[in-house]
């Protein structure tokens, strides 16, 4: 399929990023640590096998053999392919899992940090404190799985390190904005396109989040529980009201926490989150303005032009750094937005700005570094490359010329700092398979309660999107975060933590529309 992109509005870090990312990118590893003297098991209860088709039955009746993986336990079990035509082949899926530290669990806990393409695995073993709180883990088997095309499991393959720091790092020789510059970025998104398809073993054209909604169940099943207990992250919340529309009777304890708005237009998505980043970012600014080593001086509109003027300095005369690479707008507007997740890591880019000003790129690298997963060279999973791929099957091509020059103009009132630099060509343009995915309401009619949680001044989902999702599902019930920051959950706010921890441990539903 050839899409028609004209000056597309380009996947930038838009159509949601991990929780992972702003959590973990810049702290050093937590380890939870299951006691010595309580054994490993090697295989989970019997599968729920309950009304599954005939054909599906090799998969849901399979046994999970659990090894030692540092201080948890890990395990890889077989999908189907498609979904839709079981006997066309099998992908792995990798699980890795802390048994509850009672002793006593309540079931497995299912849990998926964010992207798409953020490993949960990686994730549990390394930021167990970061993912849930230690009642859950008291009351819970904590499961981590990497969905299709992630990390452990049958993943996306496109280059190696070297292709990846091209690809996403070096700046084009044309103009930003004339036709050489659009011909320039298509030839270099077709040229990832090929590479994916040639490396990732026949499976993009099956990376979506409604066929990883399937394994989840296929997952519950071989786990040996009746009901799926879930919590998910910005994307995860995608993933997890996906499974609800589709098995709605299986559903036990769902949190969805950073809410996407599935009935949104695929243009809309990537607009409204910028323009969350823009007032993250004059959040920020503001914060920023108060303290003595802060860059900027004056009102938080010069502060944001002033910034805007840095981005623009950057695409005209790009800073080198210590390793060769050309620190352009593109790379320092990513690592602001890395920096903007959350408010603990506002600091890096007050220093980061103020090195940059003095002529050294070298934090900033760190940042946009760390949303890409790269780390002394290497790329320490495929995030970015399984990001792309869910992406460009999940995302229709939906929107005209006119829509896009309407949005355009929009986020150039709404996020004049960022606007420049999130317009060009469309990174899906020359991706193999086209998109299967579809945007609408979901209702998961007949589910239990299932809470969203919404973070007031989310940059990365914005609040609204949370007000949205709750009330589109039947059973939606909402929980207000008001603050600032990616997700609402496990960030410090008692009240928040405290009904979350009552709902999923002992099934008391928080009061629809919760304010904390």
């Amino acid at each position: 399929m050839t899409r028609t992109p004209a000056r597309r509005m380009r996947r930038l870090l838009a159509v949601v990023a991990s929780v992972a990312v702003a959590s973990i990118a810049l702290s050093g590893c937590l380890y939870t640590l299951i006691p010595e003297d309580r054994p490993l098991s090697t295989e989970s209860a019997a599968p729920d096998v309950s009304g599954i088709p005939t054909e599906l039955l090799p998969f849901y009746s399979q046994t999970v053999v659990w090894s030692p993986c540092g201080d948890l336990e890990c395990a890889t079990i077989t999908a189907p392919l498609d979904w839709d035509d079981p006997a066309l082949g099998e992908i792995e899926l990798a699980l890795a899992r802390q048994r509850a530290l009672s002793g006593e669990a309540i079931g497995s806990l299912l849990f998926n940090p964010g992207g798409p393409g953020a490993s949960a695995v990686d994730y549990i073993r390394t930021s167990m404190s970061a993912a849930v709180t230690p009642a859950l883990e008291e009351a819970y088997d904590i499961v981590g799985f990497d969905t299709r095309g992630v990390g452990a499991s049958s993943a996306v393959r496109c280059y190696d390190a070297a292709g990846m720091d091209a690809y996403l790092y070096d700046i084009p020789v044309n103009t930003r904005g004339s036709d050489a510059w659009e011909a320039e970025l298509d030839a270099r998104n077709a040229g990832f396109a090929a590479a994916c398809e040639a490396n990732s073993d026949g499976i993009l054209a099956h990376v979506t989040t409604v066929d990883s909604a399937r394994d989840m169940d296929l997952i519950r099943a071989v786990l040996g529980d009746s009901e799926l207990h879930y919590l998910g992250y910005s994307y995860g919340t995608f993933l997890g009201a996906t499974y609800a529309e589709l098995y709605p009777d299986r559903v036990g304890r769902l949190v969805l926490d950073g809410a996407i708005d599935p009935s949104i237009p695929s243009i809309e998505v990537g607009e409204i989150q910028l323009s969350g980043f823009e007032s993250a970012l004059r959040a920020y600014l503001a914060d920023c303005l108060q303290t003595s080593d802060c860059p900027f001086r004056g009102s938080v509109d010069e502060a944001a032009a002033d910034l805007g003027a840095l981005y623009a300095r950057l695409d005209s005369t790009p800073l080198r750094a210590s390793d060769g690479r050309m620190l352009g707008a593109d790379a320092m507007v990513t690592a602001t937005l890395l920096a903007l997740y959350s408010e603990d890591t506002w600091q890096y880019l007050t220093i980061a700005i103020e090195d940059v000003l003095q002529g050294n790129p070298e934090l900033a690298f760190l940042l946009a570094d760390s949303y890409y997963g790269r780390l002394d060279g290497a790329y320490t999973d495929n995030s970015t490359e399984a990001f792309i791929a869910y992406n460009c099957m999940d995302y229709p091509d939906d929107t005209t010329p006119e829509d896009e020059a309407a949005a355009e103009a929009r986020l150039a009132v709404e996020a004049p700092t960022f606007a420049p630099y999130s317009v060009g060509p469309d990174t899906c343009a020359a991706w193999p398979f086209p998109p299967t995915g579809t945007r609408g309401v979901l209702t998961a009619d007949g589910a239990a309660p299932i809470v969203v949680i919404g973070t007031t001044n989310d940059p990365a989902t914005p609040y609204e999107w949370a007000v949205s999702l709750a009330d589109q599902l039947s059973s939606g019930v909402l929980v207000t975060r008001e603050g600032e920051g990616h997700t609402g959950f496990n960030k410090g706010n008692a009240c928040v933590d405290t009904a979350i921890e009552d709902y999923l441990i002992d099934g008391v539903v928080p009061t629809d529309g919760l304010v904390c």
